[in-house]
């Protein structure tokens, strides 16, 4: 019924299946996790001394921690609103959204700056010091500030009509200040 040449293969699918599973199993938890990309020089982002103000502390007067009437205040009336979330559409070049907290305050703050936009912020200004580009020109950091009690993201896409994204992120309740 089978021939050799197939008996050798089950041999062989028998053997390597569990090589093979074992493989697919292991493999991704030895693979760096989204948090190792903020790894520099083996010292973990999360504890590397960082100064005690940001430089960037707000977008067009909004902050972390504002309440929600404010912020529409603010910014003016969102594309979309709920309760959760606005989303404002200022320009063909930039958005911003804002998400809440059930508190209804500003938890998280994420502008985007699309192509040649003057107005987007270079990383000088976001951080107070210039941030080394890759190679290719793509631009990416981010720093926590426990005191501050965000973090801030700078990320620029490579090329000519590149996009900047800027967020700033509430730290979770509890998270150790330095």
């Amino acid at each position: 019924m089978f021939n050799t040449k197939n008996s050798s293969l089950s041999t062989w699918l028998t053997v390597l299946s569990p090589i093979a599973i074992a493989f697919f199993l292991l493999v991704p938890a030895l693979m760096p996790t989204p948090l190792d990309r903020f790894a520099v020089s083996g010292v973990s982002a999360a504890v590397m001394p960082t100064p005690e103000t940001p430089a960037y502390t707000s977008y067009k007067g909004v902050t972390i921690g504002m309440a929600m009437d404010q912020v529409r205040t603010k910014l003016g009336k969102a594309r979309d609103t709920s309760d959760t979330e606005d989303y404002f559409v200022f320009s063909d070049n930039e958005t911003a959204q804002v998400l809440y907290d059930n508190d209804k305050t500003v938890k998280i703050i994420s502008v985007n700056y699309i192509g040649s936009n003057p107005s987007a912020p270079q990383p000088k200004a976001v951080f107070g010091a210039d941030v080394e580009a890759k190679p290719e020109g793509a631009v990416f950091k981010m720093v926590r500030y426990p005191k501050a009690g965000y973090w801030v993201s700078y990320n620029r896409t490579a090329g000519d009509n590149a996009m900047v994204v800027v967020t700033m992120q509430k730290l979770p309740v509890g998270y150790a200040t330095q």
